[in-house]
Order: structure tokens, then sequence, then C-alpha cells
């Protein structure tokens, strides 16, 4: 069974740090892509950050370059998103999303579309204040 949860998110100043967990069903911690995206109202869904479970190091758009950090729980199955120098622009509603399919080398860049994820978690709030 392939299943997404989200936890963590809330409110934070800018400058503050905030933890989003990421837990996936076994199924799909055993080999996925997983992504967190982001949402801002009005705008389209758009991906920050991704990681594939068998052994990725971790990929990141410029715009959370060197704020943003993923780390793998495996114990857990968890794939944490460390949000640090959190800046007003980054509040938004995060969704992290899987696919099982898609190739540790294609975890990456072009490939993080929304249209390629096939599970996604319920989201959960950011917001940041000046």
């Amino acid at each position: 069974q392939a299943q997404l949860t989200e936890s963590g998110g809330g409110s934070a100043q800018a400058g503050g740090s905030l933890r989003l967990s990421c837990k996936a069903s076994t199924y799909l911690y055993a080999g996925a892509c997983i992504a967190w995206f982001r949402q801002a109202p009005g705008e389209e869904r758009q991906a920050v950050a991704a990681i594939h479970t068998n052994g990725g190091t971790g990929f990141y758009f410029d715009s959370v370059k060197d704020r943003f950090t993923l780390s793998q729980d495996n114990g857990q199955t968890t794939v944490h998103l460390q949000m640090d120098s959190l800046k007003p622009e980054d509040s938004a509603i995060y969704y992290c999303a899987a696919n099982e399919y898609l190739r540790k080398s294609d975890c990456t860049g072009r490939f993080l579309t929304t249209t390629i994820f096939t599970w996604w978690g319920q989201g959960t709030q950011v917001t940041v204040s000046p």
C-alpha cells in the first residue's frame, strides 16, 4: 500500500527554522523518489527538493539551496525537510510526493513536476512572518 503522511510545519519568524516530516509506507520507502512541493495562494505547485530513498544525496532548487536540508530516518521510513533561514516567501502549503518508478538519476531537476508524481501527502501549512 502506498501512503504518505506529513507532519510538522506551523509558524515561524523570518530567519527561524521549521522541520517537516514525510512518513512513507514501507512499499514506497523501499525505493522511490520523494519530493517536497509547495504551493502559495494563487500560484502553481512547485518542487523545492527531492531525494531518492535508495541512497540519494538530495536535490535542491535554487530558491531553497543552502537553507533547506533533506535527511532520511530509515527506521521510521521518514524523509525530513529541515528548513532554516526561513523567509516570508517560503510561506505555502508544503506537500510530499512519491514516485516509485523514478530512477535515482532522474530524481532531480526537470523531472520534479506535479504530473510525474503519483502519490501525495495531505499537505501542511508553513507560515513565515517578517
